[in-house]
């Protein structure tokens, strides 16, 4: 199983490139969220900044938005073809906050086939696959439906072999949703921690580390919850301590403001011309940036 499976069908991980391991291309949150600058429906603007990040170096961007966030598969399918940027979709469910009403009426095991179907035979009316699957948590609890999804995925994943990814949120419930993964039969190893940096907690990260699970820090340039000095720090104490082979690094710019072609900043290509020669200049060798930025995701994803 070496394999990763994108929109537009499965490539060998060698193919994959430098990668975004979470972004959002295109998301319509539904109506209860009150803060529209959440929805990216623009479809000229999204492609512009996929244009962007190709330009800039990009090869691969992993597209987190889940069926309860307004997910398009035909979107993406489309925006992988224009632009020739390997786009990796997701199947799964973002927070208790956004579910539909179905989630509280299916049983476990049918919300899984929902999922299974998503990475098998296609998503939204299309013939395009989810390459990997999605949970999440609320701040300092799991909500009984987020256990309910988080189980769903668990069995999902143990069906099909699509890796995990989990939304913790405000970096809070890491371990806890570890643990439900565990409890269901989950290799750790194919799990990633999402939002791991806004809890900017040295030995938290580690803790997850050595779970075996991928700890990913995604809130590059995000000033409004501090500066991109503490995720340097915290980029380096995963490495010196010998995790940097489970380190993901991507910047979330899932709002119009942080979007160039929506009219915001700093865009994606941030990452790859500014945060990534800061990283060089701070000591963190090129060989470590290979590993972060190419490596680690196609060894996370190729499980197909």
């Amino acid at each position: 199983m070496s394999k990763v499976r994108t929109v537009l069908g499965d490539i060998e991980k060698e193919q994959l490139g430098f990668t975004y391991s979470h972004e959002h291309l295109w998301t319509n949150p539904p109506s209860s969220q009150k803060d529209r600058d959440l929805e990216l429906t623009d479809y000229e603007a999204s492609v512009s900044e996929l244009w962007r990040f190709k330009r800039a170096g990009g090869n691969a961007l992993l597209d987190a938005t889940t069926l309860d966030y307004g997910r398009d598969a035909s979107k993406l399918v489309r925006m992988s073809k224009e632009t020739g940027v390997n786009v990796v979709a997701t199947s799964g469910f973002n927070k208790h906050i956004y579910f539909p009403k179905w989630v509280e009426a299916l049983t476990i095991e049918e919300i899984t086939q929902k999922l299974v179907r998503d990475v098998t035979m296609g998503m939204d009316g299309t013939d395009a696959k989810a390459g990997f699957l999605k949970s999440g948590s609320w701040n300092q609890l799991i909500h009984p439906l987020e256990e309910k999804v988080t189980r769903a995925v668990a069995r999902a994943q143990l069906q099909t072999g699509a890796p995990i990814w989990l939304h913790t949120e405000a970096g809070t419930m890491g371990m806890e949703m570890l643990d439900i993964l565990e409890e269901e039969g989950v290799d750790l190893t194919k799990v990633g921690v999402g939002h791991s940096d806004r809890n900017a907690d040295p030995y938290y990260h580690l803790q997850l580390a050595e779970r075996g699970a991928y700890v990913q820090f995604d809130g590059t340039s995000k000033i409004k919850y501090y500066p991109d000095s503490t995720r340097v720090s915290l980029i380096k104490n995963m490495i010196d301590n010998g995790h940097a082979k489970q380190l993901l690094i991507s910047a979330d710019m899932g709002r119009k403001c942080y979007l160039h072609a929506y009219g915001g900043g700093p865009g994606f290509e941030y990452i790859i011309k500014k945060f990534i020669p800061r990283l060089l200049d701070e000591g963190i060798s090129q060989k470590d940036i290979d590993t972060i930025f190419v490596e680690n995701p196609a060894n996370w994803l190729a499980k197909f």
